[in-house]
């Protein structure tokens, strides 16, 4: 009688369990714990992502989930914050792609390579389609649902040397470079020194003149303040650097199709509401910048640039980070919707 009575109650505990995970991630009636990391203040950009997700789902799905941002690395770094979610003990976190991720998924650093993109709209297509689906997977492996992507925006050089117009003034300039074989190659193909410094003292490296210049997005240049001691600026934008929304992927299975789907929308709204955000932001800090006397050059030869640097995704090097099939799988998505973009021209023609 105590074996049929012990199997009954562990048949019934069991039938509870299955229920609850049913019913999403937490009990019934109990609103879902959902803590966002950022590594940025409250005005970065991904804080500012992570804001309006908070804001949306809130208005989809009212009280059901209990939503707290911590903003400012109060979580850890980015390396730390990543590490978080893919244990659970962070439900989601907004970090730079090509910075915090590689070490999980070694495929996000095809954003490294050198003018893949013409502009934003090119860019989105190729993240929000073919490299939102092809790297899916490799994020779920690693225990991440990757939602969405993000915008830190187009990376760009200044030096405090001579205007850059083409490819050619890059030779012979010390710039300061993320530390990876992929940005020691771009120096090689470009001609630049390639000097990796960290971030925290790249503003006084500039001023002592320790490097003649460094490369990042607008809004980094302009909020760090190297606008100060830089001459000039060319917006080459020589790559793309995406943010990643990632969530513990454990977590989100076990949501509701509902509470998925609210956060799904929720992730579409903060994607597309921040790109546009931080596009503003960067009309304005780029006038800033050229307020404060830095030269500007807004038309540089970017075919040179793309010349110099055509064959630098099969360097053996590189090709040990990146498989050229995943560089050109990108190249011939581009291809695709360039051709898009055209049909519609070419059939008001006829």
């Amino acid at each position: 009688m105590m074996r049929k009575g012990l199997a009954g109650i562990l048949t019934a505990a069991f039938a509870a369990a299955v229920l609850c995970g049913c019913s999403g991630a937490a009990g019934a009636g109990q609103a879902v714990k959902l803590k966002i990391a950022t590594v940025g203040n409250e005005q970065h950009q991904s804080t500012i992502a992570a804001t309006a997700f908070k804001e949306k789902l809130e208005e989809l799905a009212g009280d059901r989930f209990e939503i707290t941002i911590y903003p400012n690395g109060q979580l850890g770094g980015e390396r730390e914050m990543a590490e978080g979610v893919k244990i659970g003990s962070i439900e989601m976190a907004v970090v730079t792609t090509d910075g915090a991720l590689p070490s999980f998924v070694p495929e996000t650093q095809v954003l490294a390579i050198p003018y893949l993109f013409s502009d934003k709209e090119e860019a989105y297509y190729i993240l929000d389609g073919y490299l939102q689906e092809t790297l899916a997977p490799a994020f779920e492996e690693q225990g991440f649902k990757h939602l969405a992507f993000c915008e830190l925006g187009f990376r760009h050089f200044t030096n405090n040397v001579r205007e850059i117009t083409k490819a050619a003034d890059m030779k012979g300039l010390s710039i300061r470079v993320q530390e990876s074989p992929i940005w020691f190659s771009l120096a090689d193909y470009l001609g630049f020194i390639a000097t990796p410094i960290s971030f925290n003292e790249l503003y006084t490296a500039l001023q002592q003149g320790t490097v003649d210049g460094q490369e990042n997005p607008i809004a980094s240049i302009s909020s760090s303040a190297f606008d100060e001691v830089q001459k000039y600026m060319c917006l080459d934008g020589h790559t793309y650097a995406p943010e990643s929304v990632i969530m513990n992927l454990d977590f989100y299975n076990r949501l509701t199709e509902e509470e998925r789907a609210w956060i799904d929308a929720a992730t579409v709204y903060a994607r597309d509401t921040q790109r546009q955000m931080v596009t503003d932001m960067e009309a304005d800090m780029l006038e800033s910048i050229k307020a404060k006397g830095v030269v500007v050059c807004e038309e540089p030869d970017l075919q040179s640039f793309r010349d110099a640097t055509a064959d630098l995704y099969q360097d053996p090097a590189v090709v040990q980070l990146v498989s050229p099939e995943l560089t050109e799988g990108v190249m011939e998505a581009i291809a695709e919707y360039e051709a898009e973009k055209q049909a519609p021209a070419d059939g008001a023609l006829q």
